[in-house]
């Protein structure tokens, strides 16, 4: 019997073109959308997170949009069921599902499996990353073989990032990966994946965010705030803390002028896509893709077999 083919992942930065060329794709193959982007899944915040329109969402099916409140705490724990939900779904009306999105933490628990974390501690990762650095994936994956025998002899001993993972699990949890299996408190997919990394030039990227936060506010950002303000929803979106919203809620509260909450939204914008391109380019099997043709004729060939 012949091996599924692994499923597509589309990512990239914020405004690097990725659900344009997704849109396409589902246009001319038998593909449906899964989100993997943490400010779409948020009800209410349109214009601002670049969701797809009314048409786009209705020429194709687009899952895990629109699926919860602002403020309401969702995990990549949450967010691994239910892209395991879609993609049954989709597969079992013989259809393909192809995600996209930008949100490093829900494609690694997608791809790599994760555990049911209250709290993550970034500098935890940090730590162990300066280790590697400093002493090398051989030492990182002696100590992992010392903590957790059974995970170290699944993982491979150049694989980087399932090495930091895994360490990273126990001095969080204070117990193994493969001691969390068992519990229940961990999540991991069936299906296997490919990576299919948007990444434009840093200067054209860059422009583009400009442009887009420019036509964004010309769509109505500012407005459709103000509405969802006097329907009761700002401290709501405060606690949500999404770009675009976080910098006009000062504005609104007087604490910035306009031209303040533009620049800052542009900036944000950009450091947000800088963090997004470092944490892609620290995964491995990852293929980059400067234009979004030649990513688009790369998935029509896979689609196509």
């Amino acid at each position: 019997m012949d091996e599924p083919k692994p499923i597509n992942i589309i990512c990239g930065p914020t405004g690097s073109g990725k659900t344009s060329v997704a849109l396409e794709l589902a246009q001319k193959f038998r593909v449906e959308l899964i989100s993997a982007d943490s400010r779409q899944i948020l009800k209410h915040l349109n214009i601002g997170t670049a969701k797809p329109t009314s048409d786009e969402l209705n020429s194709c099916p687009f899952h895990l949009v629109d699926i919860i409140e602002p403020g309401e705490r969702y995990s990549a724990f949450n967010f691994i069921d239910d892209a395991e939900s879609a993609i049954a779904d989709i597969q079992k009306r013989d259809k393909t599902p192809l995600i996209v999105g930008g949100t490093g933490l829900y494609l690694r628990a997608l791809t790599d499996g994760v555990v049911e974390i209250k709290q993550e501690d970034f500098s935890i990762r940090e730590k162990l990353e300066a280790e590697l650095e400093e002493k090398g994936v051989e030492s990182l994956h002696k100590k992992l073989e010392a903590i957790d025998p059974l995970e170290s002899a699944k993982i491979h001993p150049n694989n980087k990032n399932r090495i930091v993972r895994a360490l990273e699990i126990f001095y969080l949890t204070g117990h193994t990966k493969s001691e969390l299996i068992t519990t229940g408190k961990y999540r991991n997919s069936k299906h296997k994946f490919a990576y299919h990394c948007l990444s434009p030039e840093r200067e054209l990227l860059y422009e583009r965010i400009n442009n887009r936060v420019e036509t964004m506010l010309s769509s109505g950002l500012l407005e459709e705030l103000n509405d969802l303000i006097s329907l009761g929803y700002k401290d709501k979106i405060a606690i949500a803390n999404v770009i675009g919203y976080a910098e006009l809620l000062r504005y609104i509260d007087g604490k910035i002028s306009l031209d303040e909450a533009i620049a800052m939204i542009k900036q944000n914008s950009r450091r947000y896509a800088k963090r997004q391109m470092t944490w892609f380019r620290k995964q491995s099997e990852l293929v980059f893709y400067e234009e979004s043709s030649k990513l688009f004729d790369a998935l029509k060939v896979s689609l196509k077999t």
